[in-house]
């Protein structure tokens, strides 16, 4: 086993940084050694905030720092591809933010750049790797639950920064990009099966963003799963797993934390599941650590990611048609 150390630079000086400075810091394979923005000012002040050894006054002069190994991609989504491509391609390994695109022609370009350079490029759904996802995982594969055969999910927040590109289509904004991706992920990773047709309902708002989406997946087995996401109601978030012989329930589906718990319901009896966690965004960063030090596939594959992505702008599609759409 290699005790080779990874030095990480971020790139940008996104809110969403602050969940993956402490897990890089407590990682015992990863550092956290340099932050870039698009002004030298901004740059330093953020590094000085957050004691980052290194501050780079472009996103460009991040990319040509030798010493840096992976990159985090924290930019807004439809920079997610442009700037994922310029690193692999300056030799940096990356861990982009979902989604990691706005499209599947990107998706297969940056799939693409990724073989050609050998540079790991990996979506950061950080709950995929969570304890309690796979005590989840375990238990549907167990058969506890019987045949699968309906998920249900949500993730709202209520959101209104209109200078942000959350509230700007045409900068990959809206609800289903945002947090309507995660139960749409976790019901793919639960079903077994390709999705095969889907159909979404918005309203949209704000510069065209669909600030609710309300949709359907049908999977090639059978399983249905109905989901919403929205920018309109208060927090929520949970995904619900009903099959033939129980019912899965899971509170804290997207965010688990150090202890959670999830229940399952057999014969009228309900039974409450104790999950010891651990530190939410740390299993992304050492799932980096073992593709990147021990050749191991990432958990969260590029066809993986690709698939996710085909499903978000499926319904997407059905949204703007009023009609199912083949996927």
């Amino acid at each position: 086993m290699t005790t080779r150390t990874l030095n990480w630079g971020l790139l940008s000086t996104a809110r969403i940084n602050r969940a993956l400075i402490t897990p890089l810091r407590a990682s015992e394979r990863n550092r956290l050694l340099a932050v870039a923005s698009r002004t030298k000012p901004a740059a330093e002040e953020y590094a000085r905030q957050w004691e980052i050894p290194r501050a780079h006054e472009s996103y460009e002069a991040l990319l040509a720092d030798p010493d840096i190994d992976v990159i985090y991609n924290s930019l807004p989504n439809h920079l997610h591809a442009e700037w994922s491509i310029k690193a692999m391609q300056a030799g940096k390994h990356v861990l982009c933010e979902k989604p990691i695109a706005l499209t599947l022609p990107e998706i297969d370009e940056m799939n693409s750049v990724s073989r050609e350079t050998g540079m790991v490029l990996a979506e950061a759904f950080m709950y995929r790797h969570h304890p309690q996802t796979l005590k989840v995982l375990e238990m549907v594969a167990s058969g506890v639950l019987g045949q699968i055969k309906i998920l249900r999910g949500a993730f709202s927040f209520t959101f209104n920064r209109e200078d942000n590109y959350r509230n700007d289509a045409s900068r990959g904004g809206g609800s289903l990009w945002d947090v309507g991706c995660y139960p749409v992920s976790f019901a793919r990773t639960i079903a077994g099966a390709a999705p095969v047709e889907v159909f979404g309902q918005q309203t949209t708002g704000r510069k065209n963003i669909d600030e609710t989406f309300v949709g359907q997946i049908k999977f090639q087995n059978g399983v249905y799963a109905h989901f919403d996401s929205s920018f309109t109601i208060p927090f929520q978030y949970f995904m619900e797993i009903a099959g033939t012989e129980g019912i899965l329930f899971i509170p804290e589906a997207f965010k688990p934390g150090l202890n959670t718990q999830i229940s399952l319901t057999r014969e009228g009896k309900t039974e409450i599941i104790d999950v010891a966690g651990r530190e939410l965004y740390i299993g992304e960063v050492e799932d980096m650590a073992d593709a990147v030090l021990e050749g191991k596939p990432t958990r969260i594959s590029l066809e993986d990611s690709r698939a996710n992505t085909a499903t978000l702008l499926g319904l997407y599609k059905s949204a703007r048609t009023g009609r199912p759409v083949i996927l």
